[in-house]
């Protein structure tokens, strides 16, 4: 027996909190009887667990890379209309859904799984699962500024973790300037209001690196799956193993 909406996440059907809120709003059923109780178990052998009415299937989980072009939604469809995810992976068979978000203006590295619990930990800050960016912004920001990247800025909804943040390339007649960024948390657009808030802003945005995984030559609105080692690497993660390492190092353990 195990709790509803882990067996739901694990099948694809949504991320942890959001089948949560599926079960809270009395959309899931087990063998029939509707059940809003978050702590409810099922067995997902034995038991006939439905969502809005459909059968929840056991599918096998895919994991995939994708290098999101600028001017993507990153979404599965879009009532306007734009340009989505889900309209480079036709050829994929699996009902996926990204880990995270990439803004419509940022491009790069995007996972892509059904596997709802792993997409879960990977997005939840506790975990503090690295991503890196590379922020191409307007001016040169010189080494005070990012000093401040690197203890913390204070943004409208509150301080933002220490980030790692160092040159790429610089302008010669100081017009711009690439910056890594590494980041740990995943609020809203909070790359682009980091180097708002030194004054800065971000005039091109790209994911290359998300718990240690690269982009590896992967072009832009082409995906591929992840190799085995690559998503034993993202489940080492997701368990939080890199913040615990550094942490462990930093208390000389």
């Amino acid at each position: 027996m195990e709790r509803l909406q882990k067996i739901l996440a694990r099948a694809g059907v949504a991320s942890r909190r959001k089948c949560e809120e599926l079960i809270a709003s009395g959309r899931v059923a087990v063998n029939g009887r509707v059940v809003t109780e978050l702590g409810a178990k099922a067995d997902p052998e034995r038991d006939v667990i439905t969502v809005s009415g459909k059968p929840v299937d056991s599918q096998p989980k895919v994991y995939l890379m994708f290098n999101k072009p600028k001017g993507v939604i990153t979404s599965m469809s879009d009532p306007g209309g734009r340009p989505v995810v889900k309209d480079y992976l036709k050829d994929v068979p699996a009902r996926v859904f990204p880990v995270g978000r990439l803004d419509y203006d940022t491009e790069g590295l995007l996972l892509l799984t059904n596997d709802g619990e792993l997409a879960y930990r990977l997005t939840h800050p506790k975990h503090g699962v690295p991503k890196t960016y590379h922020a191409t912004v307007k001016g040169v920001p010189h080494g005070t500024a990012l000093e401040k990247l690197a203890s913390g800025i204070r943004l409208e909804d509150g301080m933002t973790a220490p980030a790692e943040a160092e040159y790429v390339d610089v302008d010669p007649d100081g017009r711009w300037a690439t910056i890594s960024i590494t980041i740990r948390e995943g609020r809203k657009r909070q790359v682009r209001r980091m180097f708002d808030a030194i004054g800065h802003p971000v005039l091109r945005l790209k994911r290359v690196a998300f718990a240690g995984l690269t982009l590896q030559g992967l072009k832009r609105g082409k995906y591929r799956p992840l190799t085995e080692e690559e998503i034993a690497l993202l489940k080492r993660a997701a368990e939080g193993e890199g913040t615990r390492r550094e942490r462990n190092i930093r208390d000389g353990r």
